[in-house]
């Protein structure tokens, strides 16, 4: 009896320290370990940019520079990418925050976001290795005083 009220007694103190997720970024983490997606690293690289994509959905030419600056990054993830997995988690998440405002018209709104960025996603996807070889064979292939020439007017052009 003691030993079953002890454990009982851990658990208790276990739930009280679990913090109940109330950020979207805080849903997703949790319904992503929930749903076994927590080691899907790349899942992070979207959630980081997840804000400045939905912020920017109405603005067609700055949702495609989001997906190019997020396409990028997931170029150096090694591993496999389920963008329908995105989905899944996102809408898992989603949903558990606004239960009693969620209805068919959010599903499918969010649903429509989520198919135009992970369509702009895969278009993107292996590009940016093959580009980044091209830029190396260009660069390489350049004199001296070509690249010194080019830094100077990629400086003037971002920084000055």
């Amino acid at each position: 009896v003691q030993a079953a009220r002890a454990s009982g007694e851990a658990q208790g103190k276990n739930n009280m320290n679990m913090k109940v997720p109330t950020t979207f970024n805080e849903m997703f983490m949790f319904n992503g370990a929930v749903m076994g997606f927590g080691q899907s690293a790349w899942m992070n690289v979207i959630l980081d940019q997840f804000d400045d994509i939905v912020m920017n959905v109405a603005n067609s030419y700055r949702l495609q520079e989001e997906c190019d600056v997020c396409s990028l990054v997931l170029a150096k993830y090694k591993g496999t990418i389920n963008l329908g997995e995105f989905k899944a988690v996102m809408l898992a998440s989603l949903r558990s925050l606004v239960p009693k405002d969620w209805d068919g018209d959010h599903e499918v709104a969010w649903g429509w976001i989520w198919e135009n960025v992970e369509r702009m996603l895969k278009n993107l996807m292996g590009k940016p290795q093959v580009q980044e070889k091209a830029l190396e064979r260009l660069i390489m292939s350049l004199t001296e005083d070509a690249v010194n020439y080019l830094r100077r007017e990629v400086y003037k052009r971002f920084f000055a």
